[in-house]
């Protein structure tokens, strides 16, 4: 792409010894076209809109995904599911942040983020799910972390395991 290149500088009859604006507009062009950040975290891979890709997909790093993805992504660090995202698929990964729409079970190793206007039709594994107020969520959660050692079951005392007939729990000396 030659948009500040010398055919244009020679057909606008702009001389090359101008530099300072010029040097500014281009460095402005390429700045837009660097991958998108998550924080302040660079992404390592990008999927814009309009990309459409079938089959088994692995990142390193940060990747954000604004267009159509059939199949599975696993994801070392963040994902990023942007507004314009169909995926259809199994995902996998670290964070996950949703946007767009995602049909399909997600385990997240950190958190499962489902932001306005996102929409997730699957299961979800992680130790931490935030849901904001205006997205679309059906499927299960189930919050692993916690071992089965951890939990306690406290067993009721027997005067408390006695019901009446509607299955309610019969006051202690109601059943003596």
């Amino acid at each position: 792409m030659a948009l500040f290149g010398k055919e244009n500088r020679e057909r606008l009859g702009t001389p090359s010894a101008v530099g300072g604006e010029e040097q500014k507009m281009e460095r402005d062009a390429l700045a837009r076209d660097t991958p998108p950040t998550v924080g302040n975290t660079e992404v390592s891979a990008y999927l814009g809109k309009g990309s459409r890709i079938t089959g088994k997909l692995a990142f390193e790093g940060t990747v954000r995904v604004d267009g159509q993805v059939e199949g599975e992504i696993a994801a070392q660090d963040t994902l990023l599911v942007g507004e314009s995202a169909i995926l259809n698929a199994k995902i996998s990964g670290s964070s996950i942040i949703i946007n767009g729409k995602v049909t399909g079970d997600i385990t997240a190793t950190k958190r499962v983020e489902i932001r306005a206007p996102g929409k997730l039709f699957g299961n979800v594994t992680t130790p931490c799910l935030i849901i904001q107020e205006g997205v679309v969520f059906e499927g299960h959660c189930s919050m692993g972390g916690a071992d089965k050692s951890d939990r306690k079951i406290t067993p009721f005392p027997k005067d408390e395991k006695k019901t009446e007939g509607n299955g309610v729990a019969a006051p202690p000396e109601a059943t003596k």
